[in-house]
């Protein structure tokens, strides 16, 4: 019994300080924030199980990332891609179509920066992290298929050499090298701009949300439009809605946010690598209840896309209140 807790402690000891990149990992592999917590945890219980047979052949960094990937692969057997609303089609007409609501799609989830980060992480790995759970780079990985997806993130994201993957994924360096070519292909017109990792914000854009926080909570429509560049895209799972155009975002949330003028309150937050708020609006008691998380990317001091999730039981995860405080 000594024995197994001593094995147990030292297990515990090495290697939870990987707990938060590999929780990325998974968030990478899977789209979701509960799969991954879940398939980190299975990662845990199978590399502890097996931990009197690490050899030390590779660092217990590398074995767990291997043992990670393969639960994540088991995992993605049985599940559809989690995809966006402007992954499923085109955009909408607000002045014309109903909201459609579609709860049963495995949609994408957000991640908080806090869960995969902190204030001990290395500055240059927090600028990789961000750079790396962008929302439009994990949605366009969903695209891919399983294996393709783990090549890319196994090379382009953790550095990996191609005969590192193919040992990881019992396969050849040429297998490997091809899936990366045509993942990369694929993934080219997301990769992040300059203005979309630059940290911290600017001057110029934090005083831009300082007027969106105050547009949104008056819903002011002729302000809000003016938050948003000419072209931007603004979605809304679980609704497959989403539109195109600073005035048609206007036409939206004038037409279909349910929020009248001082209804809503926004409360800062941090997702995948980018600015986020929680919504929140005032019930029939008067209290100010969780309505939806954004999450915001940034065409220089204008908002270029907005994602904004519906799922609030999010809003734990984020250390967002139950309720607005007051």
């Amino acid at each position: 019994m000594a024995a197994t807790t001593t094995v147990t402690d030292d297990f515990v000891a090495q290697a939870d300080p990987y707990r938060r990149e590999l929780l990325a990992h998974c968030y990478r592999m899977l789209g979701s924030l509960h799969d991954a917590e879940d398939l980190v945890q299975e990662t845990y219980l199978r590399a502890w199980r097996g931990y009197d047979r690490f050899e030390g052949r590779s660092s217990l960094r590398t074995w767990l990332y291997r043992i990670a990937t393969t639960t994540c692969l088991t995992a993605l057997e049985n599940r559809k891609r989690r995809p966006l609303p402007t992954g499923l089609g085109g955009p909408s007409d607000p002045s014309r179509d109903e909201l459609v609501e579609l709860p049963e799609v495995p949609w994408l989830e957000p991640i908080p920066d806090a869960m995969i980060t902190d204030d001990h992480t290395d500055p240059a790995a927090i600028v990789s992290a961000r750079e790396s759970t962008r929302l439009a780079f994990i949605a366009a990985l969903q695209h891919l298929p399983a294996r393709q997806r783990a090549v890319l993130i196994l090379r382009d994201v953790l550095k990996w050499k191609a005969a590192e993957v193919a040992e990881a994924l019992d396969t050849s360096t040429a297998a490997v090298n091809s899936s990366l070519q045509r993942a990369r292909a694929q993934l080219d017109q997301v990769k992040p701009s300059e203005d979309d990792t630059r940290e911290p914000l600017t001057a110029e854009q934090r005083r831009m949300l300082e007027r969106y926080v105050a547009a949104f909570e008056a819903k002011d429509i002729s302000r809000i439009v003016q938050m948003f560049t000419e072209d931007a895209i603004w979605e809304m799972p679980p609704f497959t809605n989403w539109v195109s155009g600073a005035e048609q975002i206007g036409v939206l949330v004038d037409l279909k946010c349910p929020a009248g003028p001082d209804d809503m309150r926004l409360l800062p937050a941090r997702a995948n690598g980018q600015v986020a708020f929680g919504v929140y609006m005032r019930q029939p008691d008067g209290v100010f209840r969780p309505f939806h998380l954004q999450v915001l990317e940034f065409d220089g001091a204008k908002v270029k896309h907005a994602v904004t999730f519906f799922d609030v039981s999010l809003f734990p995860s984020f250390g967002l209140p139950d309720t607005y405080p007051q």
